[in-house]
């Protein structure tokens, strides 16, 4: 054992990379996904805030429409 790595735990590693780099390119990847994903998520509270606001106006002149005029 080589600083607490056998060498099955080295063979999983890529060629060349410390585990420094192998930290820092799993971090960067983790930022990337949950950029994308919170990128999504917004995406989909606009589009269900859109439909919210467009059938509340829908139903306020449906409401409107049917009142009797004084």
């Amino acid at each position: 054992m080589f600083g607490g790595l056998t060498m099955k735990d080295n063979q999983d590693r890529p060629a060349g990379k410390s585990d420094a780099d192998v930290k820092d390119s799993r971090r960067d990847r983790l930022k990337l996904a949950l950029r994308e994903n919170l990128k999504r998520r917004k995406s989909q509270a606009r589009g269900r805030s859109d439909a919210d606001a467009s059938s509340e106006n829908a139903d306020a002149s449906l409401n409107d429409a049917s009142r009797e005029k004084p």
